[in-house]
């Protein structure tokens, strides 16, 4: 039995395609933390404080390997002007676009991150965790990328007419925010993060056919990543993305999140020794697991994906429903406790 290891080496190691001491496991929980500290959704994203501690106290609780630092998406539809959506029992929705035409986007300027109240937040919440962890644990960023932030931007039917239809007013929004991704994302490493999720959803095959992603999302992500001054990954938020797996593979990208509608041996197959693998247990689903059916999904993902390092267990969306049960999210743990010893056997302890 190998030597119990830091998340932080766990995570590494897996990322160089060794086997570690277990199999790396993220939880990606984000509401839960109101929680955690007993106030409301909107209240728990007003403080900084807030979230990171609630981030420190699930950890610890459930022993899985990162930190999240991610609030909700539609945070950058408001550095963008826009308004957020709070919910009493679920994730934070974008309110109405703020791009009314395509002839606005010529004139449309970045935010700035450091003049952005509501990004600084965030960077508080980085920098805590940071503080309190140092390098012993994975602390995640994220950004939304430039080619999926519009369905907020423009509202999703617009987007797509901008798409098809006006390429030279596409180009334009890309450009804008590129500048403001590359910026954000920089700032989150600056103030203490050690890798990006870049989601880009739109990107998948999903949602686009791959011909027209090659045209477009491909080449935002290439152009965007290669000035992330950090790891990143990219998640396609529960959109599949095999059929487009070498292509990820060529924009530079470390991670890639792969949809429960995916079989997670074929996808590891199609990233070997390129990129890690990163899902694929089901979100949704989760919120009706019985102790059994947990222990099975976590088994039987680490048996498809787990052998030879490059696999990290996560769910597939990028975020745990908040109806998904403190019971459940125990019993993952103590799942890939008992199964996640390679090469996917029963662990004695």
């Amino acid at each position: 039995m190998k030597e119990e290891m830091s998340p932080m080496e766990r995570v590494l190691s897996t990322l160089s395609f060794e086997e570690p001491d277990h199999v790396p496991f993220f939880l990606l929980l984000t509401v839960q933390g109101a929680r955690e500290v007993g106030v409301s959704i909107k209240e728990y994203y007003s403080n900084p404080e807030y979230v990171a501690r609630a981030q420190l106290r699930m950890q610890e609780r459930y022993g899985h390997d990162c930190l999240y630092s991610f609030y909700y998406a539609a945070l950058e539809l408001e550095a963008w002007g826009g308004k957020a959506i709070f919910y009493e029992d679920g994730p934070t929705n974008a309110g109405r676009p703020v791009i009314s035409s395509f002839e606005e986007i010529e004139s449309l300027e970045a935010p700035s991150v450091p003049d952005t109240r509501k990004l600084q937040k965030v960077l508080e919440t980085t920098a805590i965790l940071k503080e309190n962890v140092g390098d012993e644990i994975p602390i995640i960023g994220v950004v939304m990328s430039p080619f999926s932030l519009p369905v907020m931007q423009l509202g999703f039917s617009s987007y797509l007419d901008l798409i098809y239809e006006a390429p030279e007013h596409f180009e334009a929004l890309m450009q804008a925010n590129e500048d403001f991704c590359v910026e954000w994302a920089n700032a989150q490493l600056e103030a203490g993060a050690t890798a990006i999720c870049y989601f880009d959803p739109v990107s998948s095959t999903t949602i686009m056919p791959r011909e027209m992603y090659l045209k477009t999302g491909f080449e935002v992500a290439k152009r965007t990543l290669a000035k992330i001054k950090g790891p990143t990954g990219t998640h396609m938020a529960s959109g599949r993305s095999l059929p487009i797996l070498g292509d990820l593979i060529k924009t530079g990208t470390s991670i890639v999140g792969t949809s429960t509608l995916e079989d997670l041996a074929e996808v590891k197959k199609a990233c070997e020794k390129q990129v890690t693998v990163m899902g694929n247990l089901n979100a949704i689903e989760m919120c009706r697991w019985t102790p059994e059916t947990a222990e099975s999904a976590v088994r039987t993902a680490i048996s498809k994906a787990a052998s030879g390092g490059g696999f990290i267990l996560s769910d597939n969306h990028g975020e745990i429903p908040w109806q998904v049960p403190h019971e459940v999210l125990m019993d993952l743990s103590k799942a890939v406790k008992k199964w996640g010893r390679y090469p996917g056997e029963k662990t004695n302890e």
